[in-house]
């Protein structure tokens, strides 16, 4: 947890001045018992009223200053804890988003979910917890075994042997629950990674009737987390009535001996009552340390889990990269002996795949499921680092472009149609946030998506909800096609695109790309031999390996497996590539 206190370095005054607080507050308290014990030796021996509605006058007075140490105390602690947890939270966003795609698929986007919130909660309230409870614990303590000295040498080893009795309980009770806490943090992501499947696919579930064997999964998985969290609450519940036991059996001797003390003459009643007192301060600042343990030990597990994601360095970075001048006689695209696993696999994804993408053409990739069709587009973009090879774009490695410079020239529809809750207009804008209302719908004529969003009362500024539920699967397709056109990118990657399009709509599509790009290198990932036949070259991938590279009719002249491919889909004349 000490890693993260870095990001209290903007809240040191409110740091100091929170804990300097309650340690003005604890002296305050100190002082109450020993007014007690004049209060009863002097004003109640003497019957002297005045004395007595002085000096409680005087405890007030404490009281008022120790509740408004305290109430200030809690405002800088909150101050510094909250902004703690929120530069935390900012700058661990930051780093996830800095990570490449092989890390996020390592770690799983469930737990990084957890860690962003459950885990910097904890570690939130733990630093609130340390800086109210971290010195004004321990002063207390040590602050009422010395007060208590000074009033009974004899009495007080009564504290100090059943100090080290209540720290052994206390010890055996959090060695317990620790582990436990870890387990608990676990359990959550796997809750968190449950409900989120479950809520995204629940179309899904539903048409296989699968409701109950899913709950029936999440209430084993909700058991469990219940099963963990109530032997850990059982076992910190131990720790109160163990500590009261041990704190009354003392008091208990305390009187006993103190009683008989206060007879021999060797103090008095009021010093008797102040021990009491002071036994009474050390059991509830023990409980407090007791707390305060609990709360950091929460968040030590958090903050161990936080700075695992901090230590994930990406694989992928254009640090210290400038912008680079492209040679615009070169190919647009350029693979050359490029191999590529993913992370903790032992088989490459590709196998040297090399190929040349002119400027203007279109490039189809077909091949079975698994081949590796979107493993390849998804290395343009530099999404990932490529384990041998080079990939050139503009005769440039992509290695030396700053990401900015290179994804610039990139327009990308990913197989899952992802839009975001906002406006047509707002979501068309995120590939160049300048794009204007003439450029949109351009965009929106080529994808096709112009008739259905001008129907809408609304147009431009229909609202679309969370991840585009108000939409049909074919028309978030169109839409995310033409945000990857918004700005007229020099590469467009239609990775499997089409897939909720009827034949028409995609025919139609594919023309006005044709037509309307002049000049975009086209990548066409797709399954379909009619989404990809035009292209001006084809890439049959099979297994991670390029088997065959050519025009429609050439492979299927000379790659068995791209003619067993349009066979299976009724295209295998060679000499007109019409359906049979």
């Amino acid at each position: 947890m000490l890693k993260l206190f870095r990001y209290l370095k903007n809240y040191k005054l409110q740091s100091i001045l929170g804990p300097l607080f309650k340690l003005t507050e604890a002296c305050f308290e100190l002082a109450v018992p020993l007014v007690m014990a004049e209060i009863i030796d002097v004003g109640i021996e003497n019957s002297d009223k005045s004395y007595i509605l002085k000096m409680g006058a005087l405890l007030v007075f404490l009281g008022i200053l120790g509740l408004i140490c305290a109430l200030t105390a809690q405002y800088f602690a909150a101050k510094a804890s909250l902004g703690f947890g929120t530069e935390l939270r900012r700058d661990l966003y930051h780093h996830i988003n800095t990570l490449s795609h092989s890390e996020i698929d390592r770690v799983g986007s469930s737990t990084l979910v957890t860690r962003m919130t459950v885990d910097i909660n904890q570690a939130q309230t733990g630093v609130n917890m340390l800086l109210r409870l971290f010195l004004r614990s321990p002063f207390i303590v040590i602050g009422a075994v010395i007060m208590a000295f000074l009033i009974s040498v004899k009495l007080t080893l009564i504290f100090l042997i059943a100090s080290p009795v209540l720290a052994a309980v206390i010890y055996l009770v959090m060695s317990r629950t620790v582990p436990m806490f870890k387990q608990i943090q676990k359990r959550l992501d796997k809750t968190t990674l449950m409900t989120s499947e479950n809520l995204s696919g629940v179309r899904v579930i539903r048409a296989f009737s699968r409701q109950k064997s899913e709950e029936d999964e999440f209430k084993a998985n909700a058991q469990e987390l219940l099963r963990l969290q109530l032997s850990a609450g059982r076992i910190s519940a131990l720790m109160n009535p163990c500590t009261y036991v041990i704190v009354y059996i003392a008091i208990i001797c305390i009187v006993w001996y103190g009683g008989i003390d206060v007879n021999a003459g060797g103090i008095t009643q009021g010093e008797l009552i102040a021990l009491i007192s002071y036994m009474n301060q050390i059991l509830l600042a023990l409980l407090a340390v007791a707390l305060l343990v609990s709360s950091i030990t929460k968040a030590q597990a958090s903050s161990l889990r936080i700075n695992e994601v901090f230590a994930l360095s990406p694989s992928v970075t254009d640090e210290g990269n400038a912008e680079v001048e492209c040679d615009t006689a070169a190919c647009a695209v350029e693979f050359d002996g490029v191999t590529f696993a993913y992370d903790g696999s032992d088989e490459p994804a590709l196998h040297d795949i090399s190929f040349r993408a002119q400027r203007g053409e279109t490039i189809g990739i077909i091949g079975g499921t698994g081949c590796g069709k979107s493993t390849l587009v998804n290395l343009i973009p530099r999404f990932y680092a490529i384990s041998g090879g080079r990939l050139l774009i503009d005769g440039v490695d992509i290695e030396k472009y700053p990401f900015e410079q290179l994804r610039s020239k990139i327009g990308i529809v990913p197989q899952k149609a992802m839009l975001f809750k906002g406006t047509v207009r707002e979501n068309m804008r995120w590939r160049s946030e300048r794009a204007n209302d003439d450029e949109i719908i351009n965009a929106l004529d080529i994808a096709q998506a112009l008739d259905f969003v001008m129907e809408k009362p609304e147009k431009l500024d229909y609202m679309i909800t969370q991840e585009g539920r108000n939409l049909s699967g074919g028309q978030k397709q169109r839409l995310t096609i033409a945000r990857a056109l918004v700005g007229s990118p020099e590469i467009l990657i239609l990775d499997d695109s089409a897939s909720a399009l009827d034949l028409a709509t995609d025919a139609r599509l594919r023309k006005a790309i044709a037509e309307k790009t002049d000049g975009m290198t086209v990548f066409i990932v797709s399954q379909r031999v009619s989404s990809i036949r035009h292209a001006d070259k084809i890439l049959v991938l099979d297994d991670g390996r390029l088997v065959g590279m050519g025009t429609h009719g050439q492979l299927l002249e000379n790659c068995a497996i791209y003619r067993e491919i349009c066979t299976s889909q009724h295209y295998g004349d060679p000499v007109q590539g019409g359906e049979l």
